[in-house]
């Protein structure tokens, strides 16, 4: 996975605390590593993780998050980036396209679900953007593993205006879709 940093002449370096961030808390196979200027890149082999984490990211409007599907060269070297391999080369391919992408998100390789999965997180990234902050909240703890009831009583709301915070914010048919991603990039790394 690359993720390059948006509008970063303009803002201020946001890498260092990403990846602050994402040490200890993402499984991955390598370590996410600053590569070149606003830009990181870590190896991960697990789909769910894959999704969920592009989709935090984009969900920001501070990312473009390109994820690469095939093969890395072994013996995996001790850093990520020394590591050399199809894999790479895509993610590469894909964050460049990211950048243009409505979702900020784009998915590379040669197996044929990378194009479903690629379609599916653009689409996820594109809801996400349009979410209102408080269609946001809901569904982040939603994700998270809280009730609606559970949410209700942490925000101070009722569990009917959660129902709709939800609903506006369409994270039933996220929770969904997003499962279809995580399957369809688990075909595509077999």
């Amino acid at each position: 996975m690359t993720i390059d940093q948006r509008a970063s002449r303009t803002s201020d370096d946001l890498v260092e605390p990403l990846l602050q961030r994402l040490h200890g808390s993402v499984p991955v196979v390598r370590h996410f590593e600053r590569t070149a200027g606003d830009e990181t890149q870590g190896l991960l082999d697990d789909p769910s993780a894959v999704v969920q984490l592009a989709l935090e990211l984009a969900q920001t409007d501070h990312w473009s998050v390109g994820i690469g599907v095939g093969e890395v060269k072994m013996p995996l070297p001790a850093s990520t980036r020394a590591a050399a391999g199809p894999a790479l080369e895509y993610a590469r391919t894909a964050v460049e396209d990211a950048k243009h992408a409505g979702g900020h998100i784009c998915v590379r390789g040669e197996h044929p679900a990378c194009g479903d999965v690629d379609a599916v997180l653009q689409l996820l990234g594109a809801l996400s953007l349009k979410r209102s902050a408080a269609a946001v909240e809901a569904g982040s703890l939603l994700a998270g593993g809280a009730t609606q009831q559970e949410i209700a009583s942490r925000l101070g709301i009722t569990q009917q205006a959660v129902s709709a915070r939800l609903r506006a914010g369409l994270w039933q048919e996220d929770q969904r879709v997003r499962q279809l991603a995580v399957r369809r990039l688990e075909e595509a790394a077999e």
